[in-house]
């Protein structure tokens, strides 16, 4: 499970640009196999005297914070591919706004400590999660 969640500022996205964005970042996790109801997207609101970058109020800022559960990277490269491979989803979403100052950082987290629906995930690349994924929805197995 990939679980994003954004903070900012108001005004950053409308509703619209809201589902492009969480839909493109669904996209891209079901392209390197996992079903696409693993993806959460949270929007979070943060008013600017709320939102502070080294100490002084950020007028316009988008502050994301990614846990990934469902796989997690063996190495350094592997950590640098992806974490351009996220600047590469969240640019065209992010650089048209002139002067708003964004960021994010991935956590992993042990899948030992994950459920949907009350039910552990089937293992990465199962036939199990294959099913979970065509069906876009959890179910026994």
């Amino acid at each position: 499970m990939p679980l994003w969640t954004i903070h900012h500022t108001p005004g950053t996205f409308t509703d619209a640009q809201k589902h492009r964005l969480a839909s493109h970042i669904a996209d891209h996790y079901e392209q390197v196999g996992l079903p696409r109801f693993y993806v959460v997207t949270l929007f979070r609101e943060t008013r600017p005297e709320d939102f502070y970058v080294g100490g002084e109020p950020a007028p316009a800022g988008v502050r994301i914070t990614i846990d990934h559960i469902a796989r997690r990277n063996p190495d350094q490269q592997s950590r640098r591919r992806t974490a351009q491979w996220i600047r590469g989803m969240l640019q065209p979403h992010l650089e048209r706004s002139a002067g708003l100052h964004w960021e994010f950082h991935i956590d992993e987290t042990s899948d030992d400590l994950w459920m949907i629906n009350g039910l552990v995930p089937p293992p990465a690349g199962s036939d199990a999660e294959k099913l979970w994924a065509k069906n876009n929805s959890a179910s026994s197995y």
